[in-house]
């Protein structure tokens, strides 16, 4: 029989007996903080993202998490080996390690559609051939070499009198806060000469077109949501917009128009927002409506871990405020402002300013980034109208970049 090293370490537990089995050489397992932290990152649920400065981890040998605090000074955990020997612990080490997995997400590109192909025989052997002239702008003609036939490339706006760079003006104009008319007038500055009610089938055309093509996307928000009511007027009437937002990156998941407040039941909301996100929220942080509560218990409670959190006790100040829902409520009366009100209640207006939110709108708070890009769909080009809209009319797959 050969004798195990006695020095030999098996995890942390030295062998000291004999054995005639043949020699098997074991690698010691890694026991930093470091690699503790990441064992802890990895698995759904282990940590709880507050808000901004304050995080919740799970403890390893109790029942119950752990409160990890950004300071001045750094983290600090309140856990007893941070506090006993001051060192960054292995909680701290899985929020950091947690920010690395996040930005490794696969990120889906959203590409314009510049490749010229002919519209008959899909060739890719077009010249230039001149330009056609319009009311409302120029179009560039192209001839194919192989088939000989003329054609002109407008992707996604077949049909339309006015050009793709004038209804992605309006659509911008109009969601950064000019009304219907004053849209009309600032196109006529640039010679174009169109009505407020064309403008208007503009964007319910555009609106739906491009919320059926994201709505394939899943993006990737962070596991606090936070959910909120603000009123608005649909023909003189008092309504309700029911509105939840992803904390981390402020993507507006979902939103559903109430008749009242007090009884609504929001489980519409949430479930809209579970099949969006193709997930529940670690921490869902509400006001104390009653609508959120049951909608909770209906849609996101479960006996398994992890369990979903519901903070419903917020306040206008400290950690436990919903001031970012707040930010975005105001967007939504500054636009309902300008409108006087809407005119019916499935009206395209929101799900277009939902869009311009997520998609189109960069955000301060996100360092000049959409919502959309904090969630790894990355829109390219300046005019980002354009590119949704031309991937929208031609169903263009959804492709993830890679890493």
């Amino acid at each position: 029989m050969k004798p195990i090293d006695k020095n030999h370490v098996y995890g942390q537990v030295k062998l000291s007996v004999f054995s005639d089995q043949p020699e098997v050489k074991y690698e010691p397992l890694t026991t930093t903080r470091e690699e503790r932290g990441r064992m802890i990152a990895e698995h759904l649920g282990n940590i709880r993202r507050i808000n901004d400065h304050h995080y919740e981890v799970k403890a390893q040998s109790i029942d119950g998490f752990y409160n990890i605090d950004r300071t001045e000074i750094g983290w600090i955990c309140s856990c007893p080996d941070y506090k006993k020997r001051g060192v960054k612990c292995k909680h701290i080490h899985a929020v950091e390690i947690s920010f690395n997995l996040r930005e490794q997400i696969k990120k889906v590109r959203i590409e314009p559609l510049n490749e010229v192909v002919c519209q008959y025989c899909h060739s890719h052997n077009v010249v230039k051939r001149g330009v056609r002239h319009n009311k409302c702008g120029d179009l560039q003609r192209y001839s194919c070499s192989d088939c000989s036939k003329r054609f002109t490339i407008n992707t996604g706006f077949e049909g339309m009198k006015s050009t793709p760079e004038v209804i992605t003006t309006a659509m911008q104009l109009y969601f950064s806060g000019e009304s219907l008319r004053n849209t009309a007038k600032s196109l006529r500055i640039k010679g174009v000469k169109v009505s407020h009610v064309s403008v208007y089938k503009w964007i319910a055309k555009y609106t739906q077109l491009m919320k059926d093509y994201i709505d394939k996307i899943t993006p990737n928000v962070g596991d606090t949501w936070r959910a909120d009511e603000v009123w608005i007027k649909v023909r003189g009437n008092l309504k309700y917009l029911f509105a939840l937002m992803d904390d981390e990156t402020r993507y507006w998941i979902a939103q559903e128009v109430a008749a009242t407040k007090e009884g609504h039941d929001a489980r519409g909301l949430f479930h809209e927002a579970k099949v969006v996100a193709d997930k529940r929220p670690g921490v869902i942080i509400t006001d104390g409506l009653g609508s959120y509560r049951e909608a909770h218990n209906n849609e996101f409670f479960t006996l398994k871990n992890p369990r979903t959190r519901h903070i419903n006790t917020i306040k206008l100040s400290g950690d436990m405020n919903n001031n970012k829902m707040e930010r975005m409520n105001g967007e939504i009366r500054d636009r309902e402002k300008v409108m006087r009100g809407l005119k019916i209640v499935n009206t395209p207006i929101l799900q277009g300013m939902q869009i311009f939110h997520n998609y189109v709108r960069p955000h301060e708070a996100l360092n000049g980034l959409t919502p959309a890009d904090a969630c790894g769909i990355e829109v390219i080009g300046d005019n980002k109208w354009l590119t949704l809209i031309q991937n929208a009319s031609q169903k263009v797959p959804i492709v993830n970049s890679g890493f």
